[in-house]
């Protein structure tokens, strides 16, 4: 079915010579180029390679030549048609390159090399990207579009990090992770927006189904603040009811908060500020897991209950009493205190709780994992910032659902 399929669209990509009226055609350098002779080339297309044959133009001006044909088809320079273009950005985003060429060959009967479903969804990752970049563009110029009065209960905006391994070039002058070894990854940022109406039977929260995108990039905090606000606009941010800003304790997440999201609910999540205590009752038990887990039962309980004030105490207190004790238990333990004094009313979770908000950055991890570890983390991957930054546009924009978007924005063009 392919090869008849694929004979029949070769009848119709088969031009006649133009007539008398369509021989000259503008040219770019501002003089009329005209009607050579057909020329054929082979596409490759959904259907399997087939033989282009289309007339042929040249300016006597500048010597330029060209093919308006292949324009309106969009292969001008390309070796595949969109079809084919669209199937190798799909199966580029989901795997590695070189093994997504047996889907290709599986399921379309194509035969494409790693190169090329690398090449074709880079370049589609890139204008994708690009063409957000134009969007947070406009956003930093404050000319926001204009988005429809919406009845949103809750709105969320959620920011994390997640580290991806990077060719050696791109972490130069860069302090690595480990004290003494070369960085040998660079964060990725990433955010997603959902919203939230209903509660379940025990009054816990639910998140609206299909309401989650994503946005990420390896980029500056304040580039990311733009990205993520850009996004929150366009799901309808100034019409939420109530915004909720959830991160964990990270600095830059914060001072996006401040700087983007004025007037939103700052709530640290409760499972990260819990391995903050975590890390001391490891600290003052290090071969006693019993001991442990007794010594985390009040302090926990502290937590939950929002009363930060006094954990803060007890932190600091224990920092004091093991002044002279185990290496670096004290200067931990003031360190822990100074974070939970700092995001002290980012963790009154009791008052979260009765307005039935979230009070745990699950989905914004689960994106770290899904969106960003599952394809650009895997066993020996080494990426340029370029080249991850358009695959991780490409998984976003398709996650959220503005694949076709963009395709139909390609045609219109």
């Amino acid at each position: 079915m392919h090869q008849a399929g694929a004979s029949a669209l070769a009848q119709q990509l088969r031009y006649d010579p133009p007539d008398a009226d369509s021989r000259t055609i503008p040219c770019p350098c501002g003089h009329a180029a005209h009607y050579k002779e057909l020329r054929s080339r082979n596409v490759l297309t959904v259907l399997g390679p087939v033989l282009l044959s289309r007339p042929y133009y040249v300016c006597a001006d500048c010597s330029n030549g060209q093919y308006p044909a292949d324009a309106a088809l969009g292969v001008a320079g390309l070796e595949s048609s969109p079809g084919v273009r669209r199937m190798e950005a799909v199966v580029g985003s989901e795997m590695p390159f070189a093994p997504g060429c047996e889907p290709m060959k599986l399921l379309a009967g194509l035969d494409v090399t790693a190169k090329a479903i690398e090449r074709t969804a880079e370049v589609i990752g890139t204008q994708i990207a690009q063409r957000d970049e134009q969007e947070i563009g406009r956003a930093k110029q404050l000319v926001l579009p204009v988005v429809s009065k919406q009845n949103i209960a809750k709105m969320y905006v959620l920011m994390d990090g997640v580290h991806v391994p990077v060719v050696a070039a791109e972490t130069e002058g860069r302090t690595g992770r480990i004290e003494g070894q070369r960085a040998r990854t660079r964060e990725c940022k990433i955010g997603c927006v959902f919203t939230q109406t209903t509660l379940d039977p025990e009054g816990r929260p639910i998140r609206d189904p299909g309401s989650t995108t994503y946005v990420g990039a390896i980029e500056t905090a304040e580039e990311f603040g733009f990205r993520i606000y850009t996004e929150a606009w366009r799901r309808g941010w100034e019409w939420a009811t109530l915004k909720v800003v959830l991160g964990d304790g990270a600095v830059w997440i914060w001072n996006l908060a401040d700087q983007h999201f004025p007037g939103a609910i700052p709530i640290v999540d409760l499972y990260h500020a819990r391995q903050h205590l975590w890390k001391i009752a490891a600290l003052l038990h290090p071969q006693d897991a019993v001991a442990k887990k007794l010594w985390m039962i009040p302090m926990k309980e502290l937590l939950d209950e929002g009363n930060i004030e006094p954990l803060v105490t007890r932190l600091r207190e224990i920092a004091v009493a093991h002044a002279g004790g185990p290496a670096g238990l004290a200067q931990e333990a003031l360190k822990e205190a100074e974070y939970f004094a700092t995001n002290a009313t980012r963790m009154r979770y009791p008052e979260f709780r009765k307005k039935g908000l979230f009070v745990g950055s699950g989905v914004v991890e689960a994106g770290c994992k899904s969106v960003i570890g599952s394809r650009l983390k895997r066993s020996g991957m080494f990426w340029t910032v370029r080249g991850a930054n358009a695959i991780i546009a490409l998984r976003c924009c398709r996650i959220n659902g503005r694949f076709e978007d963009y395709w139909e924005q390609s045609r219109v063009a």
